[in-house]
This record gives structure tokens, sequence and C-alpha cells, in this order.
């Protein structure tokens, strides 16, 4: 008798109601996932076009230096008396950069 009641279903689900549920996942991701990253990016690529001779960056591989010159789309970074290294624009980290900056006003 038990088993009569878990094989009974209700009749088919109308189908607008799929098509709601696929339209409120793709919703989900976009406000949870695609929106976010899209902003993260134009923020990094306008943090790269600012950048100015003088500035101390990180690179994403963390290495920190000052920037002695820029040739687009390359960065020149010097990171210690006498010693250059040449990076592409895209090598440096707006996350990484702005979080040394933080942590160095902190500390003061």
């Amino acid at each position: 008798m038990l088993t009569n009641f878990i094989f009974l279903q209700a009749g088919g689900s109308p189908e607008y109601l799929n098509l709601v549920f696929i339209l409120a996942i793709f919703v989900v991701f976009y406000f949870f996932l695609i929106r976010p990253q899209q902003k993260k990016q134009k923020e990094q690529t306008s943090f790269t076009d600012n950048l100015e001779k003088g500035m101390e960056v990180v690179t994403a591989s963390g290495i920190v230096g000052k920037i002695s010159k820029i040739e687009d789309p390359f960065i020149i970074l010097q990171i210690d008396t006498k010693t250059f290294v040449k990076f592409t624009k895209n090598a440096i980290s707006r996350e990484m950069t702005e979080a040394i900056h933080t942590k160095d006003e902190n500390t003061k």
C-alpha cells in the first residue's frame, strides 16, 4: 500500500515553469558570477591605463617595484638599485597593489 503512494505523481508540470526555472538560474549566474567578474575586469583595465612613472606597484607574481619607464604595452620596474625588470602592463595586479598600500597606511 505504501509503495502505491510513492509512485503516484501529479500530472505533468506546465512547460512554462521549466522555462521560468532556467531563466531564474541564468539570472542568478549573471548577478553572482558574470557581472562581478566584468566589474573587476573593468577596474583592472582602468588601473593599468592610469599607471604613472614613480608609482610603487606589485606584479601578479608578487614582485614589488617602482615604475621607472612606461613603453606601451610594457612597464619597466625598478626592483632594486640598478635592477630593472620589464613586464607587460597586464602583469601589474590592482588588488595586490592596493593591498600593499592599505597595509602601509595602516602601519603608519
